[in-house]
């Protein structure tokens, strides 16, 4: 029967895979994808890191040792999540700046038209 820490092996693998092929096809670009191959990477490492997970269960107060790389995923995967959020909120302020600039030099440019 596989094993959970094989199926997130898997999907780790999966994820690197689909990062790969994004950033190829540039659907993605390299600064973004750093941070999702950082993500992926981890998750095949501590999936394949059995002993180390055994022995951080108790201290924990986990029975069984995926749960504590389910754990440790879903504190990556918030962090690339933030990450991501900080640079949607920048994009959308340095958006708004811009359009508020092209409206400013458009204005400028109607005005002095119509003193020509």
């Amino acid at each position: 029967m596989i094993s959970l820490l094989d199926i997130l092996a898997a999907l780790g693998v999966v994820l690197l895979l689909v990062v790969l092929r994004a950033l190829r096809r540039e659907h993605i670009r390299v600064e973004h994808s750093v941070s999702w191959l950082a993500a992926a990477a981890a998750l095949i490492v501590l999936s394949r890191s059995g002993p180390l997970l055994e022995k951080a269960a108790p201290l924990i107060g986990v029975r069984e040792p995926p749960l504590v790389l389910l754990m440790l995923i879903l504190i990556v995967f918030l962090g690339v999540f933030y990450r991501f959020s900080r640079i949607v909120s920048e994009l959308k302020d340095m958006n708004i700046t811009l359009t508020q600039r092209v409206a400013i030099l458009e204005f400028h440019l109607k005005e002095r038209d119509g003193k020509a």
